[in-house]
């Protein structure tokens, strides 16, 4: 049983009250939001997919992620972000997708970007995608991923609860 079992539930049932599939597009996590998900039994009625984009090149090739985008802002950023959750919604049965790429630690941060600092993208269909940022500052590398799972998890839930 996950951590995070109370709000994987509460989002199953969110998609399957809404009749959605959810797709995950995930770096810093290495698909720790889609196994949250899918640690619970019936779930393949909700969740269609998930993508693990460690890599820019698998962020291009899986999601249609550009590279002017990954050139310009860097894989860490809000228009990477926007662009996975649109590339794993367009790339799936899903009616609502979310995406996250950060830096977990311990290294790789910068004074622009530190450790700790995650893009979340959210894409709905028939919604512009949007796209929000949390730094998960003073946590140790198993803390920020865990922390950016229960962010991921609240915004699929918030945008599902406002539409």
């Amino acid at each position: 049983m996950s951590n995070f079992e109370t709000q994987a539930r509460a989002v199953l049932s969110a998609c399957e009250t809404r009749g959605i599939m959810l797709a995950t597009a995930e770096s810093c996590t290495g698909g720790m939001i889609a196994a949250a998900l899918t640690d619970i039994g019936g779930s393949s009625s909700v969740v269609d997919r998930g993508f693990v984009t460690y890599s820019n090149e698998a962020k291009m090739e899986m999601l249609g992620v550009s590279s002017e985008t990954l050139a310009a802002h860097g894989a860490v950023s809000q228009e990477t972000a926007l662009e996975m959750a649109a590339g794993a919604l367009a790339r799936s049965r899903a009616g609502v997708a979310v995406a996250v790429t950060g830096i977990a630690g311990p290294d790789g941060g910068s004074a622009e970007k530190p450790v700790g600092l995650v893009w979340f993208g959210l894409a709905l269909k028939g919604r512009a995608p949007l796209a929000q940022s949390h730094v998960f500052a003073g946590r140790d590398r198993a803390g920020v991923r865990a922390a950016t799972v229960e962010a991921a998890l609240d915004m699929v839930l918030a945008a599902l609860k406002d539409g």
